[in-house]
């Protein structure tokens, strides 16, 4: 089955970085676009970075251009999100996600708090 495990969140001063990584499994990472997301109270799920199979496309949010960075490793079948430049509003719960055929499926998510 479909697993994907986030690591690396914590709680950072502002101006910080932190490296996301997440572990997936039970399909095939290497042809599989890998997104990022991230969810703070009151607001929905925010598409933060995406990432194709093979690495050539690459999307922010605008948000997040110039100070996030999403990268894979298909060998390992991890995808990471480099975070530098942190600001309190990036604080959230952030979330891998792959689309598997037509379905979506999250990891548990790991949270990320930036203080002022």
């Amino acid at each position: 089955q479909v697993q994907l495990v986030e690591s690396g969140g914590g709680l950072v001063q502002a101006g910080g970085s932190l490296k996301l990584s997440c572990a997936a499994s039970g399909f095939t990472f290497s042809t599989s676009v890998m997104n990022w997301y991230r969810q703070t109270p009151g607001k929905e799920r925010e598409l933060v970075a995406l990432i194709t199979s093979l690495g050539s496309g690459i999307n922010y949010a605008e948000s997040v251009k110039g100070r996030f960075t999403i990268f894979r490793d298909n060998e390992k079948s991890m995808v990471y999100l480099q975070m530098n430049s942190l600001k309190p509003e990036d604080t959230g719960a952030y979330y891998c996600n792959v689309r598997n055929n037509r379905k979506d499926y999250w990891g548990q998510g790991t949270q990320v708090t930036v203080s002022s």
